[in-house]
């Protein structure tokens, strides 16, 4: 992957995880904080539990993005193949943009109350109760399924590498571009709550997706042009 590339992936994750992020998952943190961690405890056994919660997220979101990689890389036989693939994935990205903007309801469309059925919610009220430091890890884990249209985006994002290791590589890049703002919820409640701070990151993180989305509609155009581009070089973008 190109070095823009990650730091654009970076740059979008970042912004949104202090929007789109702490507005999904949030209620989550402050729930775990409340029942889970003895606020009497040290700062260093807390952020070990926040830490070992955000692993989980990163371990579940890689997983997928190689999931999604490896799908990608089915239907890339060749340039024009590999081409469609980029093209229909940046429409989808700045679909997603749009989407997280406000301006389409394109993402709430797609995504399915998971998190509201009868297993997932035994499971969640489990090992919410549970004491053991294993049980931030897998309450992580399980955090990473939940439906989320910034997830859907790095999902599409992976899924345009048509490759697993990048595909893996782009999701835990997401997903560690979040821990700051995940992490920092606890210690910043008036910085992160603030409606006007998290408008502002939404709209920028938004702004860079349609953006993303633009480049990558470019270089897939580029490959359906240029019919001489070696196949790997998707893998480089």
């Amino acid at each position: 992957m190109e070095t823009v590339n990650i730091l654009t992936i970076i740059s979008i994750a970042f912004l949104g995880s202090f929007g789109h992020c702490i507005g999904m998952c949030g209620g989550i943190v402050v729930a775990y904080s409340t029942i889970k961690i003895d606020p009497k405890s040290s700062k260093v056994s807390q952020s070990g539990a926040h830490l070992l919660y955000s692993s989980g997220r990163i371990l579940t979101y890689s997983i997928l993005g190689a999931i999604f990689g490896f799908l990608g890389g089915v239907v890339t036989f060749s340039n024009n193949a590999n081409g469609g693939l980029l093209i229909f994935a940046g429409i989808a990205m700045i679909l997603a943009g749009l989407s997280l903007m406000g301006k389409i309801k394109f993402l709430t469309l797609i995504e399915h109350s998971f998190s509201s059925s009868s297993i997932y919610k035994n499971a969640f009220r489990s090992i919410l109760n549970s004491k053991s430091n294993l049980s931030f890890f897998i309450l992580g884990m399980l955090n990473g399924l939940l439906p989320c249209g910034f997830v859907y985006f790095f999902a599409i994002t992976a899924a345009s590498t048509a490759d697993p290791f990048y595909g893996a590589l782009v999701m835990f890049i997401f997903g560690l571009s979040t821990v700051p703002a995940m992490f920092g919820l606890g210690f910043l409640t008036s910085l992160t709550s603030a409606t006007s701070f998290r408008n502002m990151m939404m709209s920028l993180s938004s702004i860079a997706v349609i953006l993303y989305g633009a480049y990558t509609i470019y270089n897939g155009y580029g490959y359906i042009a240029n019919p001489q581009k070696n196949l790997t070089e998707c893998h480089d973008k």
